[in-house]
């Protein structure tokens, strides 16, 4: 079959990808931009064509037999109208993940927080017992060969269920793990409410024979789960478990949020039967992944200076205030004699907007010792002009510094071309630097990490 793919760098719709070409199905693809993961897709075999979208040449020859989008493809874009318009089978990314929800035996890890590593979790460990899943998750798995799809040949598939735009009411999983509830998304949901109904709705695509995997710790987990008129009685987590203390000691990620994320693969693990001694032993290989707390150690090297200055750098996905906080205390936690700095770079004007209190309050009471804010990612085709007028990162720095409580020194650096050269300039040597956000802020990891093998930073 051949399958075409519009928006393909993303980083859901490059698992699906990977399945594919694993099936051994042509694919193809497009971006507006290249990245490094549309140029991994092209040495697995993917046709990829990069650049602003244009009517494709399809004929009968070469036209695909279906055509996957990723959900922040607009309506309008002249490749899906032109399939559309062929009647050519399309499909969004949720709903091909969703028609393969149906073929296995899916556990799927939802929640606002903490997906990607449970997802990743409860796979290595299904791995070590020898179940052979296939596995889809929204980052890169160390133990996967530094990818988001792992394609097994047994009946289990495990997948991160997204709940932006209710992207998760496509899937009809056999075991559910909801690790929390909280506000996020408001540009879809507008508030809190709504996503906690839409999460209900979402428990009841297990089937009678279903199992719902819960953290008993979150208060919106318990205020959905209450409801007598439930079909499913939930398998509870809690970090008040005695096991908890055991995966403080034996995870590699730091955090009592990994810990918690440890705790929900442990009862996958003991409702599928496999020996708490497997999944201990499994979790406590685990190295993490790609932009969850991965630690690189630089060494940085100014023009004409003689002497290198080490620096350890962490790259995190983390754009929400909880995960800001949780991950900064993790940080200190682990580091608690080292200086501190935390690069972040806000992920939506939306986000930004409707969340502004709560990251004015996690950047106010930040156990760190530098703060560097650049400007907003800003989202293609996801923003309201609007609300682009009344938030910026000026401003977000502004409103910090009113009520700096912990006297953190925080600076406004627009641009990670200014970020780079800051940095270099002020970097003595030590430090541990957190580089946080879900936007590009990554490249600023990658560019330190170039100029680090060169030696020196121009």
């Amino acid at each position: 079959m051949k399958i075409h793919f519009v928006g393909i760098g993303g980083i859901g719709v490059s698992a699906l990808d990977k399945y594919y070409l694993a099936q051994g199905h042509k694919v193809s693809g497009s971006d507006l931009v290249s990245s490094e993961i549309t140029e991994a897709l092209k040495k697995r075999g993917a046709k990829i064509s990069i650049g602003p979208h244009r009517l494709p040449r399809w004929n009968l020859g070469n036209r695909p037999d279906l055509v996957i989008y990723s959900p922040a493809v607009p309506s309008e874009n002249p490749e899906l109208k032109k399939a559309r318009k062929l009647k050519i089978k399309c499909l969004s990314y949720p709903e091909a993940l969703g028609e393969l929800t149906k073929k296995y035996f899916t556990i799927a890890v939802c929640g606002t927080h903490g997906k990607s590593t449970t997802t990743a979790m409860i796979g290595l460990l299904l791995i070590r017992a020898g179940l052979d899943p296939t596995v889809i998750v929204g980052t890169k798995v160390k133990e996967f060969g530094d990818s988001n799809c792992r394609v097994g040949k047994s009946q289990y598939l495990v997948i991160e269920a997204d709940e932006h735009f209710a992207s998760f009411l496509n899937y009809w999983p056999k075991i559910i793990v909801l690790t929390n509830i909280e506000a996020d998304h408001l540009d879809y949901y507008k508030t809190l409410n709504n996503i906690l109904k839409t999460f209900k709705k979402y428990l009841w695509h297990l089937p009678r024979d279903g199992i719902l995997i819960a953290n008993r710790d979150d208060k919106n987990i318990q205020k959905i789960c209450s409801n007598k008129k439930n079909v499913h009685v939930p398998f509870f987590y809690s970090l008040k478990q005695k096991e908890a203390k055991k995966f403080k000691k034996i995870l590699k990620i730091p955090g009592e949020h990994n810990v918690s994320n440890a705790l929900a693969a442990l009862a996958v693990a003991r409702v599928l039967k496999i020996p708490d001694k497997t999944t201990f032993r499994a979790l406590s290989e685990y190295r993490g992944s790609w932009r969850r707390f991965e630690i690189k150690q630089l060494k940085l090297t100014n023009e004409g200076e003689k002497r290198s200055r080490p620096v350890k750098i962490i790259s995190d996905y983390a754009h929400h205030p909880t995960e800001i906080k949780v991950t900064l205390k993790a940080a200190r936690e682990k580091f608690p004699k080292k200086k501190i700095w935390c690069v972040f770079q806000p992920h939506q004007y939306q986000r930004t907007y409707y969340l502004f209190k709560d990251f004015v309050t996690v950047f106010r009471t930040a156990p760190v010792d530098k703060l560097i804010i650049t400007d907003i990612y800003d989202v293609t085709g996801r923003e309201e002009k609007e609300i682009k007028k009344r938030v910026s990162s000026k401003k977000l720095v502004e409103a910090i510094n009113q009520f700096n409580q912990h006297r953190v020194l925080i600076s406004y650096i627009p641009a990670m071309r200014e970020v780079a050269d800051y940095l270099k300039k002020n970097l003595q040597g030590g430090e541990v630097v957190m580089i946080m956000g879900a936007g590009d802020i990554y490249n600023l990891t990658l560019d330190l990490t170039k100029m680090a093998k060169k030696k020196k930073i121009k």
